[in-house]
């Protein structure tokens, strides 16, 4: 096996690992890589010494803490690459515009333009919040297999009267998001807030989602549709540049 392939067959077996939610049997990696088990047990070998994978006790691997200090250092430079897209959507919109990933269960927000307006919407950066209460942790599960176990182990807690609350409910929106393209949350997360959010998309696969946030009379007076399209074209421009050549 030639060293680029190692390397490149290595960092399929750490993909398959974060698409099953961080923590995967040899079987499931098999299935997910299309690797011989022999081939996966000397990568696994390679990538426990370096602290990137790690054994759980039921001898199921799960990936490690050295991948926390190379995520960090990602997460921060992502979000300098954001920001003139960022602020290309609060020139689009007038609101807020943020950046969000997924990291297991929850969604994280790394980049985000302030509004100029003196009444504007903050999320902060590095805060957690459930993807089941927000616009862009919806976009976030709406393309993962495993959303309903997401949903599983987070719960569905209300935030608001508005927050869906059901599993079953929440698994149909995520088929209205697939279908048009964009999520709303329409006070679900914060009573008076009102938030859009599109998929950035790394090829075909959804890394991360881009969100305008403002006052609900504000959102409320705008073409939504118009707006998500808007969205859209600036979260390609901003995929297209993150994607691998």
């Amino acid at each position: 096996m030639s060293t680029v392939q190692s390397v490149d067959r290595a960092l399929d077996v750490l993909e398959a690992l974060a698409d099953q939610g961080g923590e995967a049997g040899l079987s499931e990696i098999a299935a997910r890589t299309g690797l011989p088990y022999g081939t996966i047990h000397r990568l696994l070998r390679a990538l426990l010494l370096r602290g990137y994978v790690r054994q759980e006790s039921d001898r199921r691997y799960a990936l490690g803490s050295a991948l926390v200090r190379l995520g960090g250092a990602a997460e921060r430079m992502v979000g300098v690459w954001a920001q003139p897209y960022l602020e290309k959507m609060v020139a689009l919109s007038g609101e807020t515009a943020n950046l969000a990933v997924l990291e297991g269960d929850f969604v994280v927000y790394v980049a985000q333009a302030a509004s100029p307006r003196r009444l504007r919407m903050f999320a902060e950066v590095g805060r957690r919040v459930m993807p089941h209460s927000t616009a862009v942790g919806k976009v976030l599960l709406a393309e993962r297999p495993d959303a309903a176990a997401v949903l599983a182990r987070t719960g569905l807690p209300r935030r608001t009267e508005h927050t869906i609350t059901s599993v079953d409910a929440m698994l149909a929106e995520l088929e209205v998001v697939r279908r048009q393209g964009y999520a709303a949350d329409l006070g679900e997360e914060e009573l008076g807030v009102h938030c859009l959010a599109v998929p950035v998309r790394d090829g075909g696969r959804v890394v991360s989602a881009m969100s305008v946030s403002g006052p609900t009379a504000r959102i409320e007076a705008l073409d939504l549709g118009r707006l998500a399209d808007g969205m859209r074209g600036i979260a390609a421009e901003f995929g297209a540049e993150m994607s691998p050549p």
